[in-house]
């Protein structure tokens, strides 16, 4: 389990006095903790490597777009801070799909729900993401299926 490994992370951080590694860690136990809290009340709680998956995700995309804003900005020092808790997120989530197996995953669920026009992007993305979501960037992947239906 992922959320196993962040723990002991935390506490592997703290042995050896890592304090920029462990000030990442314990961001991603707080995200997860948001997270959990928010599921509280949810009629169907997806599996927990699932949500811990997800937030990941979600943590690595906001990391991107800052690195992108601080490097524009002229801001190196916080880029790279940027950068450096990214490390540490990507370190957890599951080795992601490369651009040709996920080519190839498109194209047969555009087969399967018989998508020919960029109007049925969205019943290939939603297969996408129900199948392969945790292993797949969809922002990469939504490029690659407009590409596909075009």
């Amino acid at each position: 389990m992922i959320r196993d490994a962040i723990k002991a992370a935390q506490i592997d951080a703290m042995k050896a006095g890592d304090k920029d590694r462990l000030a990442a860690v314990r961001l991603i136990s707080a995200k997860l903790k948001d997270r959990d809290i928010e599921l509280r009340t949810a009629s169907q709680v997806p599996e927990d490597d699932a949500v811990v998956v997800d937030v990941l995700q979600k943590m690595a995309k906001q990391r991107r777009e800052s690195i992108i804003m601080f490097t524009d900005g002229g801001r190196a020092e916080l880029a790279a801070k940027e950068q450096a808790e990214l490390a540490v997120i990507e370190s957890f989530l599951p080795a992601q799909m490369g651009d040709d197996d996920t080519r190839a995953a498109i194209d047969a669920i555009k087969a399967e729900v018989g998508a020919t026009t960029p109007k049925d992007m969205g019943k290939v993305m939603a297969v996408l993401k129900e199948r392969h979501g945790t292993v797949i960037d969809m922002s990469k992947a939504s490029g690659l299926v407009k590409a596909a239906l075009s």
